[in-house]
C-alpha cells in the first residue's frame, strides 16, 4: 500500500502538541529545535506503534498488539522482517511510516567480537524501536505539516484527535526535580590515570581511537518530559529527540547529524572541535580563527572523517566515498 499525506495546520513550536500524548506508550518526538534552532527543518511527532521489538541478552521480544513473540535471532534481521518491503516514498516527507527507536551500544556485541567487562546495572534493553503506521511530519523550511500513513481512515482520526488536543492547548502540569549530589561514576585520579594508558597504547600503536567516558548520574523525580522541554530551552539542538519507551526515557540534544540516506546516497556530517562563541563580531573571529588553526582540533577532525569513511565502506560501493569538506567552521 503506498503512502499517502494529508495536510496538518503549520505551527512553528511542536513541543505544545506532543505535549498533549508524550505520555502514551512508545511516543516519540524527533525534534528540529525550532523556534530557536536555526538549523533544523523536519519535527516528527508519533505513538501508538503497531509493533515493537525489545531485544534483552539474546532473547527479541517482537509485540503485535496483545500478541509476543520471542525470537533468538538476530534483532536486525528480525527489524527487517517485521517492516517488511519498502512500499514508496513521498516526495519532500522524509518519513511516512516506519521504524523508530534507539540501538544501545551493546548492540554492538551482535556485529564485532567485544569482551564483556562492565556490569549491567542499569537493565536497559540494548534495542528498543517500534514500527508507526502514522505520523505527524512538521517541515519549519516550507512551513507546512502532513499527517502520513497508509491507511486513510486512521489518519483523518489522527487529525481530528490532534486537532481537538492542538484547540485545547492544555499545558501539562507537572515537575522535574533532582535531589542529591550529581555523582560519578569513576574519580578524577582514576579517569586521569585511564587517559595516561590510552596515550601509551596509541603511542605503541594498539589503538586510534578510545571513546573514554564518564557517566554522571543524579537522583531524579517527576516527569522526565518536563526535563527534556527545559532541555530545549537550554540547548536548542537540531536533532534533537524525545523517545517514551518501556525501558527508558530517551532525552537525546545532538546538534550534528549522524547519517542521512536519500535516494541511494548516504552522507554523515561528523563535528569535531568546539569552541565558545565571542561577545562580539571581534572575538568571534578570534576565537574562530584559533578554532581554524588548532592542530589538536584538525587532528580530531581527521581522524573522526577517516574512521566514518571506513564505517561507509563496509556498507557502500567501493570508490564511491568522497569528503566534499574538510575542516569547515559552522556556527
Amino acid at each position: 500500500m503506498k503512502p499517502i499525506a494529508i495536510e496538518f495546520p503549520y505551527q512553528r513550536d511542536s513541543a505544545g502538541l506532543f505535549e498533549q500524548f508524550a505520555d502514551r506508550p512508545w511516543s516519540v518526538f524527533l525534534d528540529s529545535g525550532k523556534p530557536e534552532s536555526e538549523q533544523g527543518r523536519y519535527d516528527i511527532l508519533t505513538a501508538n506503534p503497531s509493533k515493537t521489538l525489545t531485544t534483552r541478552g539474546n532473547i527479541t521480544g517482537i509485540r503485535n498488539g496483545e500478541a509476543l513473540a520471542l525470537s533468538r535471532e538476530d534483532p536486525f534481521s528480525l527489524l527487517q522482517q517485521v517492516l517488511g518491503a519498502v512500499t514508496g516514498s513521498l516526495p519532500g516527507i522524509p518519513f511516512c511510516g516506519g521504524a523508530i527507536g534507539y540501538f544501545g551500544y551493546d548492540l554492538a556485541r551482535r556485529l564485532e567480537r567485544l569482551p564483556s567487562l562492565a556490569v549491567d546495572d542499569s537493565a536497559i534493553p540494548e534495542m528498543a524501536v517500534a514500527v508507526y503506521d502514522w505520523a505527524l511530519v512538521v517541515d519549519h523550511e516550507r512551513q507546512c505539516s502532513w499527517l502520513v500513513g497508509r491507511d486513510g481512515a486512521l489518519l483523518q482520526q489522527r487529525k481530528s484527535q490532534l486537532l481537538r488536543w492542538r484547540a485545547a492547548g492544555v499545558k501539562r502540569l507537572g515537575s522535574f526535580r533532582t535531589s542529591g549530589p550529581v555523582l560519578c561514576n569513576t574519580t578524577h585520579p582514576r579517569h586521569i590515570r585511564g587517559i595516561g594508558r590510552i596515550q601509551r597504547y596509541i603511542h605503541a600503536g594498539d589503538c586510534y581511537q578510545v571513546n573514554f567516558a564518564r557517566r554522571f548520574s543524579v537522583e531524579s523525580r517527576g516527569d522526565p518530559w518536563i526535563a527534556y522541554r527545559r532541555l530545549r530551552q537550554l540547548n536548542p539542538a537540531p536533532f534533537g529527540a524525545y523517545l517514551n519507551t518501556p525501558g527508558c526515557q530517551v532525552l537525546s540534544s545532538s546538534p550534528e547529524r549522524f547519517l542521512l540516506s536519500r535516494e541511494g546516497l548516504v552522507e554523515t556530517r561528523p563535528i569535531k572541535g568546539t569552541c565558545p562563541r565571542g561577545l562580539n563580531p571581534t572575538q568571534d573571529r578570534r576565537l574562530s580563527e584559533a578554532l581554524l588553526a588548532s592542530e589538536k582540533d584538525r587532528a580530531e577532525n581527521l581522524m573522526i572523517v577517516d574512521l566514518l569513511r571506513n564505517d561507509l565502506g563496509k556498507v557502500c560501493v567501493p570508490g564511491s566515498i568522497e569528503v566534499p569538506e574538510l575542516f569547515r567552521l559552522e556556527s
